[in-house]
Order: C-alpha cells, then structure tokens, then sequence
C-alpha cells in the first residue's frame, strides 16, 4: 500500500502567492523564463531557472547557476517570502480548466515506493535531465517543485477533500495568466490529516506518475544518496520522502500529444498518400481543421488541405496495452517505415506539439514552411496509462499531455 504522510510546507504569504507560482521548469526556455518572472523579484522562477539571473550565456548546467538558485533561495526564505508551517499537514491543491476542476491531495510520497514498485511509471527518463535535477535538489535541499501523480479515486478521499473545500475558504486563490484557476487549502484538523494518511495506507495500493517522472526518479534517487551520508539513518527522515499532488483517476483527461515532421522523406506527397493508404482508409476533409473523436482515427495536415486516417483491421492489437495506442501505431506504420523516423527521443525531424496549443498551431508550422506534414492523435486515456503502468510497460516517448500543469511555489517540502 502506499506511504503518503504530512509535511511541514513552506509555503508563500497570501498576499504573494500568485505573483510567486510559476510554472514548471521543464515548459520553458531561458528566454522565456526571463520574460515570464521580469517585473516580478518574487517570482520561484528565480530558484527553478537561475540563469536568468546569471550573465547571458552561462551554461544551464554549471555551477553557477546552481549556486545562484540556492543564493536566491535563501534570500526568498530571509525575506519571508517563504514561511515554513510549524506542523506538519497535507495540503488541497485544486485546478480549473474550461470550467471542470481538479481536486489533489499534496503530501509527501515515500521514496521507497518508487524503488519497490507501489509508485508506477509510464514513461522512460532521461539520466541528464534526472541528473540537473538531482544537483538542483543537493544544492536547496529541499523538492522545490511538486510532481503530479493520479490513484485510482477512493471515496473516502473524495468526502474528506470536499467537506473541505466547501466549509474552508482557500489559503491561495487565483487565475493565472493562462487562463486556468488555482485554489490551494491547508488541512490544519489533525483528525482529517490523520484519516488522509491512514486511507493512502489502507486503502491505495499503487499510486502513478501522471507528469514529472525526471523530478520523482531524481527526488528518489536523493533519498538514497542521503540514507548512505547519514550514519543514524532511521527511514523517518524527511529525505525518505518528496513532495507530490496526488489526483483521483476519474477527474483527470489526458490532452492530445501531436506530430510535425519536416519532410517526406525523399517521397513525393502520391507517393507518401499511396504508401499510407496500406495502414489506413485515408480520406481528404478539405481546408477546415479536422480533429479526431475516436481511437484509431488520426488527423493530417499536408500541403494546406486536411485528412483523416482511420487505421486498418490488423494494424493493432487490441490485447497489447502497447501496440494498441494510437502512438503506436503511427510510429509503427507511418513514422517508422515511410518517414524513416527510427528514434522519437533522438530524431531531429519530428517536433512534438501539446494540444493545448490546439490544432491550428500544427497548420501554422506546416504553413510556414518549417514542417512539411503533421499529425493529430486521439489523447491516452487515464485508464490506458494505468494499464501500461500496471503491466510493467513503458508508453513511448510523448504520448501524453497534462494541464493544467501544476504551479511550483505554492508549497515546498524541505529535506532537512
């Protein structure tokens, strides 16, 4: 069963609270990064991507920018921008999108899990962006941005949350400039933290990694590294332990995760349509967007007109949690074979587009002129990720999109 205990949070004053949240590191460049926290001194920006305080240039990676991360960590905690709770809690961190939110508990995650297998996984990492993490984490001490996990909902859970959230009025409250709603309860009833604790132990065998599988490998990856430094270790420390959100299945929905490539592969667009045409019905849609509304259907854009591809019988296996997504089978019978694309994490020619961004900005790249075809895909749904993830299987490479992603700086979990 898994461990999800208490923490003692720190966490930003109220009146700061949206100015500090940023989004996580890993959806920005440094230029964006800069253009997102100008203006704002208190932004967690300057922890999680230090080299905008750094001279241009400095390697991401250096040593540098670690110490500036830890330098301005400090400074955050010397100016209270970042005040420590005296006891320990689980926090409520709820998200809105298009008018549906989403309700997790934030409570620290055994690192233990993650090794023995209650924590499951659904996709590879990569060692240097486990590796910038783990660095980052030695240099604050501490899980300066939550990860996003799912568990199968248990109702129990669901009633705790909402008696919550409809008799306490929220810690932090806000819309952030994307658009989507942010609300964020302290738990501070010691019976409910104590309920909490004992369901996730009772009653939640496995919990999954939904986004931020670097920062969880890393985060566990650190707890083992420090048991080893520490002599008395007892397994109570707070190093056995980081910091995750942790979301009921049934409220979650994956988002679309699409292709652009930028050419044909040496085919001319006949032939590259007739060498489709062997994995798929294919049927041109004309000039107006077409998105997909089932499995095994697929969108394409090409030279200004739209598609639709329906795969063919045999092209899937329906008992093969793996051959049977959507990703799959255009790897297997579109980007393998006819594009010549081997290596999805390596490739140079393919590019990966959130459906966030929505359709229209797969039109935009092939009508520039930097992409030549792209791609739509039907999105995962949760209970395909935790099939693969129960299986043992791994998804291949960009297969899923989560938002809203979750805001860092809401509250941090200290390893010390």
């Amino acid at each position: 069963m898994a461990t999800v205990k208490p923490f003692r949070g720190l966490r930003p004053p109220k009146n700061i609270a949206e100015t500090l949240a940023c989004l996580p590191y890993d959806v920005m460049n440094s230029e964006e990064a800069a253009a997102m926290a100008n203006g704002k001194e208190n932004s967690l920006l300057h922890v999680t991507r230090a080299e905008i305080d750094c001279p241009a240039g400095t390697d991401i990676h250096s040593e540098t920018v670690y110490n500036k991360a830890a330098a301005n960590y400090s400074a955050f905690k010397e100016k209270g921008w970042l005040v420590q709770d005296k006891t320990a809690k689980f926090y409520i961190y709820a998200q809105t999108m298009n008018g549906k939110t989403q309700y997790g508990i934030v409570g620290a995650a055994a690192c233990a899990d993650y090794h023995n297998g209650i924590i499951k996984k659904h996709e590879l990492t990569r060692p240097e962006k486990e590796d910038d993490r783990m660095v980052l984490t030695r240099y604050l001490d501490a899980n300066i941005e939550p990860v996003f996990f799912s568990y199968k909902a248990i109702p129990e859970i669901d009633e705790i949350v909402n008696r919550i959230v409809k008799t306490q009025a929220p810690e932090y409250d806000f819309i952030a400039e994307d658009g989507f709603g942010h609300h964020f309860w302290v738990i501070n009833n010691p019976d409910d933290n104590n309920k909490i604790e004992g369901l996730f132990a009772q009653k939640v065998p496995f919990t999954y990694v939904a986004d931020g599988h670097h920062r969880t490998a890393a985060a566990a990856r650190i707890g083992i590294e420090k048991k080893a430094q520490n002599p008395n270790h007892t397994g109570n420390e707070e190093y056995n332990f980081f910091m995750a959100v942790h979301f009921p299945d049934n409220q979650l929905n994956i988002i679309d995760y699409n292709r652009a490539v930028k050419d044909l592969n040496g085919l001319n667009e006949g032939s590259f349509l007739e060498q489709l045409q062997k994995a798929f019905v294919v049927e041109k849609m004309g000039k107006e967007i077409y998105k997909p509304s089932q499995l095994h259907e697929f969108s394409m854009y090409l030279s200004g007109e739209w598609f639709r591809l329906n795969a063919r019988e045999g092209t899937f296996n329906n008992n093969d949690p793996i051959g049977v997504l959507d990703v799959t089978i255009l790897s297997k019978q579109v980007l393998e074979p006819i594009l010549g694309i081997k290596d999805l994490r390596t490739s140079n020619r393919i590019d990966f587009i959130g459906g966030i961004r929505g359709l229209g900005e797969l039109k935009k790249r092939v009508d520039s002129g930097e992409m030549k075809v792209a791609f739509a895909l039907f999105p995962v749904s949760m209970g395909q990720l935790i099939d693969i993830a129960d299986s043992g299987n791994i998804m291949p490479p960009k297969s899923t999109w989560f938002e809203p992603k979750l805001r860092s700086g809401l509250v941090i979990h200290e390893l010390d």
